[in-house]
């Protein structure tokens, strides 16, 4: 691709005088049409060393609002970053709906700068190409307009610019050993660069190589494309107005659908209280020391816990952190999304919950309310929670290939079990705050909710991240065997990372 580029491509004084100006006030209407219209806009620039990236950025956000944008200069992670997935950075940096977020430097220094520099290893260089590619779809799925520019030059204006930056005083700490490494090493960056363009130029995401050599034409060109992708963005949601997300119709009873996952669960499963206290105090003792060897090992664990209401999740989750340092565990409890996570990606919220390296997190639900509460309830559409199953795998998937230790509970209950709980919560002046019309509202909606954890169990238990159903009528036994799952699955992830090289 960048072979047939032509680096001499220039603009007239004359045309860029009359020109330019015209795009800046274009540039400024398209902001406020794509606030007023919730649209979030992502512009990446990469390119080469001395290319002109900090002088493009600079000009297009004198045409901006300052209070609709924010510019991200990346560097190489830093050793908090480096103690979480290596997106989560970037999920971090997200625009809200409305708003542009500019990234001088991306998530593609990951396959550029570490893959020439030998930092990444090319198993991780690989992973990295599938997780950009499902990253952007994500996005762009969701509505977010990216638009990525590489500002091209050539290895002998590269080096010309750096002598000029060296030559004043002002400027001469920019070029330092990577930058004139970079040079030295053009060709092979050349080979990296083109191998990110093909792989990763997308009909929603594409590649915009800007000839740099002239900083006219370089500025031009790249207004005249961020301009274009929003028109065309704003053009195609006038014609094509949302769909209001509708609730889930009442299931059709089935033959075919009979006897599900859930329905094969034996919920007679208990155990004697006494069984259950000798039990639990040696998998509790158990589960603190695994907790400090995750710690020192450098491993999160990330603990799901779903179930119908009155399942027994508090009850279960107390139990499992009654011994644990708390310096090394955070429960999230996961409610209804605030207007600032409804203005970004649904896995917005939970990406930046994520526990860092050696510690511990336990949702008290989790992002698998896109595909039950907002699936049976029209939250959203059956268009976005169709395609939430595909990006909770891949979600999952990233955190298990970070080395994660994913354990997800589903707490299974029968309906006459809920309804006594129900009951005996009214009934329980301590326990009055624990029922409310909301929980009878959803009983109500039984076997809505069965087909949708239904669908979920057998849609996302993975040989990564598989489901554990918590047979849990009898809450002693349903305590026991999650407190031996999650210590299964640490003792089981230590032992993966120490034979990790």
């Amino acid at each position: 691709m960048l072979e047939l580029i032509d680096l001499n491509r220039q603009l007239s004084k004359e045309i860029y005088k009359d020109l330019f100006p015209k795009l800046e006030l274009r540039m400024g209407e398209l902001q406020r049409a794509a606030k007023e219209a919730g649209v979030p806009l992502i512009v990446v620039f990469e390119g080469w060393d001395a290319s002109g990236k900090g002088t493009v950025i600079n000009r297009l956000t004198q045409s901006l609002d300052p209070r609709g944008f924010t510019v991200h200069a990346i560097k190489p992670a830093d050793e908090t970053e480096q103690r979480y997935p290596w997106l989560w950075r970037f999920w971090n940096r997200l625009p809200a709906a409305g708003h542009i977020a500019i990234f001088a430097r991306s998530w593609y220094m990951r396959v550029l700068d570490e893959a020439v520099e030998q930092t990444a290893s090319p198993d991780e260089v690989r992973e990295a190409y599938e997780d950009i590619l499902q990253f952007e779809r994500q996005l762009t799925d969701s509505g977010v307009v990216i638009v990525k520019f590489w500002l091209h030059i050539s290895r002998k204006e590269q080096r010309q610019r750096h002598k000029q930056l060296l030559n004043d005083p002002a400027t001469a700490w920019t070029v330092g050993k990577a930058e004139r490494q970079q040079n030295r090493k053009y060709d092979q960056w050349l080979a990296s660069v083109e191998t990110m363009l093909e792989r990763t130029l997308t009909a929603k995401a594409p590649w915009t190589v800007v000839e740099a050599t002239q900083d006219r034409f370089a500025r031009t060109k790249v207004f005249e494309t961020i301009i274009d992708a929003l028109e065309e963005e704003l053009d195609y949601r006038r014609q094509h107005p949302p769909v209001p997300p509708q609730p889930m119709p009442k299931p059709e009873p089935s033959p075919t659908q009979e006897h599900s996952i859930l329905d094969r669960a034996d919920l007679s499963l208990s155990l004697p209280r006494d069984e259950y206290e000798q039990q639990l105090k040696g998998l509790q003792t158990r589960l603190r020391q695994l907790e400090h060897e995750l710690y020192q090992a450098r491993i999160p664990a990330a603990i799901v816990y779903c179930g119908w209401d009155a399942a027994g999740k508090g009850g279960n989750i107390r139990r499992l952190t009654s011994s644990l340092d708390p310096r090394g565990y955070q429960v999230i409890p996961i409610a209804a999304p605030t207007e600032e996570e409804k203005a970004h990606h649904y896995l917005w919220r939970f990406w930046r919950r994520l526990p860092k390296s050696g510690h511990i997190a336990i949702f008290d639900r989790s992002w698998y309310g896109r595909v039950m509460v907002e699936r049976v309830e029209g939250f959203c559409t059956e268009d976005q929670w169709k395609r939430a199953y595909r990006e909770i795998n891949e979600f999952e998937c990233e955190l298990a290939e970070f080395g994660t230790v994913l354990v997800k509970f589903w707490m299974h209950i029968d309906s006459d079990e809920q309804l006594r709980r129900f009951r005996a919560r009214e009934e329980t002046m301590e326990k009055h705050w624990k029922i409310t019309d909301e929980d009878w509202r959803n009983r109500g909606k039984w076997e809505h909710y069965k087909v949708a954890v239904t669908d979920m169990l057998r849609r996302t238990s993975t040989t990564y991240a598989p489901w554990t159903i918590l047979e849990a009528n009898d809450k002693l036994h349903a305590r026991i065997k999650a407190l031996e799952t999650v210590a299964a699955a640490i003792e089981a992830g230590l032992a993966k990372g120490r034979r990790a090289p």
